[in-house]
């Protein structure tokens, strides 16, 4: 995976730990997305009809087959949070919800803006007993969380997730996979979720206006999605009534540029292998875990969690986060402490370099 680093700039000049806020941009991409901008300069329309719905088209294939989702069952959508407000809205409000406390509010704001019954787990080392005890307890029936937590990288088992669904058939799983989607080699249709959703400017690499949302069949008789546009007719004035149901989240016109970079960057990411990138994630993951565990900075769940992701969030204050980035270190601040995130373009290099930063400063 070193050999990666040479198609992103900014690992030249800092020690980026920082894709859970924005992933890099390959100059492979950029080349790409001056092209495409200089052949719509060029050829205006012609560019545009030429080239739109066939790009839109493999985008949408492309996003089915890397997740192991059907085609027609896979939406772009600009971002998560408008793909699951959308998806609400034709949700019954008779529905009672379980939320995971202080997760992404994208995710919990959605539910509890429109009034939903909501019960709430904590984020705790018994985080699973406590979901399967609320959702006897409280007679749920849709279940929304992030796969990764926004926060600290807290990474939900998805055989637990398989545990749940097959003790609850009828439960529906909403997923958020901003901050899993591109971390391992995953698939869709075997899995225990029924909606998941994404932004693909994170671990995916595709830039800002790009993602997507994949459903199970069966999906539709849950949630009577209102949206409409001639765009989700597939241009079709005679087919207003009959659109799918993953079109409806396709209203208007979608943007080639930013959807074609998404199929870029899946593309990238299928030439270098999802399990490739999985186990360098692994070995990272192992690596910070054990390295900001001696130090004492993790809390107590996530040092003694077998499977993390390569989120780590440490205690630190305003000095300590301005330290490191004085020392070309860049990260977030992130509830009361400073995030780390690191992906297949880091090293083990540059975790011992953030650890000798932190040595020196705590």
């Amino acid at each position: 995976m070193k050999n990666t680093r040479k198609h992103f700039p900014v690992l030249s000049q800092y020690i980026y730990a920082n894709t859970a806020s924005a992933g890099l941009l390959s100059d492979d991409l950029m080349e790409w997305r001056q092209e495409h901008d200089l052949d719509y300069l060029i050829g205006g329309s012609n560019f545009r009809n030429n080239v739109a719905m066939k790009t839109v088209s493999e985008t949408r294939e492309t996003v089915a087959n890397f997740f192991g989702a059907k085609k027609e069952n896979t939406s772009l959508v600009q971002n998560f949070s408008l793909g699951l407000n959308m998806l609400l809205e034709g949700l019954d409000r008779k529905h009672k919800v379980l939320l995971i406390k202080d997760d992404y509010p994208s995710v919990n704001w959605s539910f509890e803006y429109r009034g939903f019954e909501v019960s709430y787990v904590e984020l705790n080392e018994n985080l699973e007993e406590n979901i399967l005890d609320t959702i006897r307890k409280d007679d749920i029936s849709i279940l929304a969380l992030s796969l990764v937590q926004w926060t600290d990288g807290f990474k939900i088992n998805m055989n637990f997730l398989t545990k749940v669904k097959s003790e609850f058939p009828n439960l529906k799983i909403i997923a958020d996979g901003t901050q899993f989607c591109g971390t391992e080699d995953f698939d869709f249709e075997s899995s225990p979720i029924d909606v998941l959703g994404a932004s693909a400017y994170k671990w995916l690499l595709s830039g800002y206006g790009n993602g997507f949302m994949l459903f199970k069949d069966g999906v539709e008789e849950v949630f009577n999605v209102r949206v409409i546009g001639f765009n989700a007719s597939r241009h079709d004035l005679g087919a207003r009534d009959r659109i799918p149901f993953a079109n409806h989240f396709e209203p208007g016109h979608l943007d080639t540029l930013t959807f074609g970079s998404l199929k870029f960057s899946l593309e990238y990411l299928n030439t270098l292998g999802k399990q490739a990138i999985e186990g360098q994630l692994k070995i990272l993951s192992t690596k910070a875990q054990q390295e900001l565990g001696q130090l004492g900075l993790l809390s107590k769940v996530i040092v003694g969690k077998e499977e993390h992701s390569t989120i780590f969030n440490i205690k630190g204050d305003d000095a300590l986060f301005k330290n490191l980035t004085e020392n070309g270190v860049i990260c977030s601040q992130r509830g009361e402490g400073i995030r780390f995130s690191f992906h297949f373009y880091n090293t083990e290099e540059d975790i011992n370099e953030v650890v000798k930063i932190l040595r020196t400063a705590i």
